[in-house]
């Protein structure tokens, strides 16, 4: 009796053989470059936004002064991340995370090249654009790389941690092509370089994307529920350009600090409300109560970490640019102050295996930090990183330029600490919080570093070139606030532990 033949199997180019490596899935690095550009685009306008904003009219700046630039910038950086909300509603409900993330990157573009034309109308509405842009891309785009790994595991790990590359190599090199564009030349031309960037992730997404198999693909709705989703954007996108109408004509004047204090106040107030709400009547049993106490922690720490951290863009942005010696006297080169922003990205890279192994060491022999301990880590060393800048404030304050030392060590600690904090943030939060509840936890989080950015603007506020001699008491303030959290942090880390009830 001949045997049936078995069916041969179709070949997958992402599988090796028996035995041999693993590769990633090709559309993996689809994603890689997009998300590169797009970071690229992101980081090097973000280099030059507070910069621009207190240049000289004279010089082709806004001359805003340094509290209502930041309040603006923290106003825009702390956008970018509630918008991913709404982002991703869109794309489970309608568009499909490849549409969203094409349909994000158009926008994104669009909006640098509104900033390169030289009006202070299209400044505003280029920001806008950037933030609509990055709510549709950045939320959807990672959720794509997660679908190519359908059997998840650490395969999944290892191609997300191929992606974070991604991310910070665009944030590394996006600072050093805008800022020498922008510093050097023309502000606008930084701004279009950006824009440039964006289409060359575009460009490359479109070419490439037959590489991502299903992932991505648009939900399948009865058209009734799509009609009337469809109607809800609509109306939303319709209120959205009605304010900014009434702004544009000077209907209704807005004052961005009071802006960034009010909206910081209704953050507070509904994460305050939400939490208070779900301990007292979401009908948590013991354990899933106490779980979403130790959220409520995380959320607290992940928000003063950013409110510090994110002074990268503002204040520590602006004492590169006035209180640093940055000639390279033996090329006879001064060195744009943006150019700093891309140590952070460049640490990470650098830095990230080695801290992943030291966890994995460390797992080993049964002495891996428990979450509240790497928390507290990423606070005190945020702490440090600002005990430096108090030391460079000291020289200014004399009247001395800073050494590039002083920042090159600040963002240093600063980028040990992320790698501290910001790996197992989201992994704690989708472990810690109920089934049911994942979305709307992931949610806090967003919130959570939606807060941050807003109080880095209006901390960053602070630090007026009309008060250096203030300079060190104000960074000794933010030392005392992050490392003394992170010490009470790292003293309540056992009970807090106890709360996890089995979560590591």
């Amino acid at each position: 009796m001949n045997p049936v033949a078995a069916p041969v199997p179709t070949p997958q180019p992402h599988l090796a053989a028996p035995g041999s490596r693993p590769r990633h899935p090709r559309g993996l690095y689809t994603l890689f470059f997009t998300e590169m550009w797009e970071r690229f685009s992101y980081y090097g306008m973000r280099a030059l936004l507070v910069l621009f904003m207190v240049d000289a009219v004279q010089r082709g700046g806004l001359g805003l002064t340094d509290q209502i630039a930041t309040a603006i910038y923290g106003l825009y950086t702390a956008a970018v991340y509630l918008a991913c909300l709404p982002g991703g509603w869109v794309s489970d409900r309608l568009l499909g995370a490849r549409r969203a993330v094409w349909s994000g990157g158009l926008v994104i573009a669009a909006g640098h090249f509104t900033l390169a034309v030289p009006r202070i109308e299209t400044f505003y509405l280029g920001l806008l654009l950037v933030v609509l842009g990055t709510g549709l891309l950045k939320p959807n785009i990672s959720a794509m790389v997660g679908q190519l790994y359908p059997e998840g595991g650490a395969r999944r790990d290892a191609g997300f941690t191929v992606f974070y590359m991604g991310i910070n190599l665009g944030a590394a090199l996006g600072p050093l092509v805008c800022s020498t564009l922008g510093e050097k030349m023309n502000w606008h031309y930084g701004f279009a370089a950006a824009g440039v960037g964006m289409v060359f992730g575009l460009i490359q997404y479109r070419w490439t994307n037959w590489h991502l198999g299903d992932a991505g693909l648009p939900p399948t709705r009865e058209t009734t529920a799509r009609r009337r989703d469809w109607w809800v954007v609509w109306g939303g996108l319709g209120a959205l350009a009605l304010v900014v109408l009434l702004v544009f004509t000077g209907t209704l004047r807005i004052d961005p600090v009071a802006i960034a204090r009010g909206t910081t106040t209704v953050i507070v107030a509904i994460a305050v409300l939400y939490f208070a709400s779900l301990l007292g009547f979401g009908r948590l049993d013991a354990i899933e109560r106490k779980r979403v106490g130790v959220i409520a922690v995380l959320f607290l720490a992940s928000a003063m970490f950013w409110s510090g951290f994110e002074q990268a863009g503002s204040s520590l942005n602006l004492f590169a640019e006035r209180y640093t010696e940055r000639v390279l006297g033996w090329l006879d080169f001064e060195i744009p102050a943006g150019w700093f922003q891309s140590l952070n990205a460049f640490f990470i890279i650098t830095l990230a295996p080695a801290a992943a192994a030291l966890w994995v060491a460390l797992a080993r022999r049964n002495l891996d930090p428990s979450l509240p301990v790497k928390f507290a880590l990423g606070l005190i060393l945020l702490g440090l990183g600002f005990l430096a800048m108090a030391g460079a404030s000291r020289l200014v304050s004399g009247g001395l330029k800073a050494g590039p030392s002083w920042l090159i060590i600040t963002y240093l600690l600063h980028s040990i600490g992320e790698l501290c904090l910001s790996p197992v943030g989201l992994s704690s939060v989708t472990k810690l919080a109920p089934q049911r509840l994942v979305g709307q936890m992931m949610g806090t989080w967003f919130l959570a570093a939606s807060l941050g950015n807003l109080m880095a603007g209006l901390i960053a506020g602070e630090f007026s070139s009309e008060s250096v001699d203030a300079m060190p008491t104000r960074y000794l303030n933010i030392v005392l606030t992050t490392a003394g959290a992170g010490l009470v942090l790292f003293a309540l880390a056992r009970p807090i532990r106890r709360l996890m009830v089995g979560v590591k």
